[in-house]
């Protein structure tokens, strides 16, 4: 009887990794940073191979988000300019339905303002159009300028000025209008976006001739032509004007808060003027 050698210990099997993630996945992957398994649903494209979605959030923490020229997210796409474009066209749209529905309803008009209590005239008349020649000419200049304004200051910034500039152009036709003049059209708001363009391009040390050749021709139409409300251009022009040069010039320190104080101020000062008016209406009225 002879003698065997003994048998060499048996080997375990490798086990196979899963996803830290998702357990129940195998996967032979790892991340290039912590090395833990993930799965095809976890990967996370890096310079190198893949990267967990945990390392990918830390390591955007320290990166800096791309801002616009005066503060905002980079815009890559304006989509406010073409959202204000649909709502303006589609409002002119409605507009020619039998009896037009939104003109006599949403006009900016002053002693429905004062009287009834309607202030959303304010904002709303600016989306209405009085005809094609009308709304081609406020929808051009919105097409043209806005998604440089947009770029420049971010969706936000952009929108508030935008509005507010609307809103100022109301307000002196509130001021200034007879009480029983209804007046429609985005011109305020537009005249806004002109002053804007020429504030940014003085601040970017940019050739700005070519806007102020339109806006000095623009307000030479307004006051030659009849039946165009000068005060909601004027109104609309200065309060834009004077927004661009807040967001133009506010100091690079806490720059967003300083824009945010000075588009709060605007608002506070066109409601103020707005409440004046309106008592004064009344008490005349009285």
């Amino acid at each position: 009887m002879t003698s065997q050698p003994p048998l060499p210990p048996e080997q375990p099997a490798e086990a196979v990794p899963t996803c830290y993630r998702h357990p129940q996945r195998e996967t032979w992957v790892r991340c290039q940073r912590c090395e833990r398994p993930i799965c095809p649903d976890c990967m996370r494209d890096a310079a190198v191979g893949f990267q967990c979605p945990e390392c990918v959030a830390e390591g955007g923490k320290g990166m800096r988000q791309a801002r616009s020229t005066f503060g905002g997210a980079v815009v890559r796409t304006p989509y406010v300019t073409w959202a204000l474009l649909a709502i303006n066209v589609l409002a002119f749209g409605i507009q020619q339905l039998p009896n037009d529905p939104l003109s006599l309803r949403f006009a900016m008009w002053p002693n429905g303002v004062a009287q009834g209590g309607e202030y959303y005239r304010l904002l709303t008349g600016a989306f209405l159009h009085r005809d094609i020649l009308h709304i081609l000419f406020n929808g051009w200049a919105l097409y043209v300028i806005g998604p440089y304004l947009e770029r420049a200051f971010g969706h936000v910034r952009y929108l508030a000025v935008y509005l507010l500039s609307a809103l100022g152009g109301s307000v002196l036709s509130y001021w200034l209008d007879p009480l029983n003049t209804a007046t429609i059209g985005a011109s305020g708001a537009v005249f806004g976006l002109f002053g804007a363009v020429f504030v940014v391009g003085r601040r970017l040390n940019l050739d700005v001739r070519g806007i102020a050749l339109i806006i000095g021709l623009n307000l030479v139409f307004t006051f030659v032509v009849s039946g165009i409300s000068w005060t909601g251009h004027i109104g609309g022009l200065i309060t834009g004007s004077a927004l661009a040069a807040a967001m133009a010039y506010a100091p690079r320190s806490n720059r967003a808060l300083w824009q945010a104080l000075a588009l709060a101020g605007a608002l506070v000062v066109l409601v103020a003027l707005v409440v004046v008016r309106t008592t004064a209406i009344l008490g005349t009225a009285g």
